[in-house]
């Protein structure tokens, strides 16, 4: 399996950013979670951070027919951004939306989330862990259609 993980804008910013709700994990950690997680389950992954909107498209838009799934947390785009819902949509991959709150106990504004229409699930407030989770969701789903 080629599984593409893709963080939005800030998230390069954690530990530092925030600590009471993102807690004081930063990126690297988050990367080295990711790629022991997927070589784990003989996985190959590329992750990429970006804090521009256009750029996660051009991301998700390069998926197509050259990865087999998605994990994305587009941070603060996840309730703005139609044109990251439409990528997913068009490069029809299995996807599973990652935030490291829990995005529906905060504000109201952070509730609607546009993303997990394209996403086959949605993983909220477990921290970086929820990488781990998502990882191994995709990893089951791909397992059982052999």
């Amino acid at each position: 399996m080629k599984l593409l993980v893709i963080n939005g804008p800030n998230l390069n910013m954690l530990g530092i950013r925030e600590p009471e709700i993102y807690g004081t994990t930063n990126y690297i950690d988050l990367v080295e979670l990711v790629n022991q997680s997927c070589r784990e389950k003989d996985i190959e992954v590329t992750i990429c951070q970006s804090n521009h909107e256009g750029e996660i498209v051009d991301y998700i838009q390069g998926s197509y027919k050259k990865m087999d799934a998605i994990i994305i947390n587009p941070a603060a785009y996840t309730h703005t951004s139609i044109a990251i819902l439409d990528a997913l949509k068009a490069v029809a991959l299995p996807t599973i939306e990652v935030h490291l709150s829990d995005i529906h106990t905060r504000e109201a504004f952070r509730k609607h989330s546009y993303v997990s229409l394209a996403a086959m699930q949605t993983i909220c407030g477990k921290g970086i862990d929820g990488y781990a989770e998502a990882i191994n969701i995709l990893h089951e789903h791909f397992e059982q259609k052999r």
